[in-house]
């Protein structure tokens, strides 16, 4: 009986899926031709956007890494400085 259950289940899911398929295909606006080239566009806009969002992020990391890195020298320099010139103290 559970056999028949599973099976009537998955035959009703090919049957909707089919049904839904053929709906899609009549009602469709555009050819496949047509849909395949508007998609591919869309895609390719997509895609340019996001590699210019990437491209900008990494300048704008690259920016800041490099204003740490200047921070990080300019206090390395001043405590090497305090200890060149801190009395008493020899090196």
């Amino acid at each position: 009986m559970a056999d028949h259950d599973a099976g009537s289940k998955i035959l009703w899911f090919v049957g909707g899926a089919a049904i839904g398929a053929a709906v899609a295909l009549l009602c469709a606006p555009l050819s496949g031709e047509e849909a395949r080239r508007k998609l591919t566009q869309q895609g390719r806009e997509s895609l340019g956007a996001t590699g210019r969002d990437v491209i900008d992020r990494g300048r704008e990391l690259y920016a800041r890494g490099r204003e740490i890195v200047d921070e990080a020298a300019e206090m390395f320099e001043r405590g090497r400085k305090l200890m060149e010139d801190a009395p008493g103290e020899t090196t």
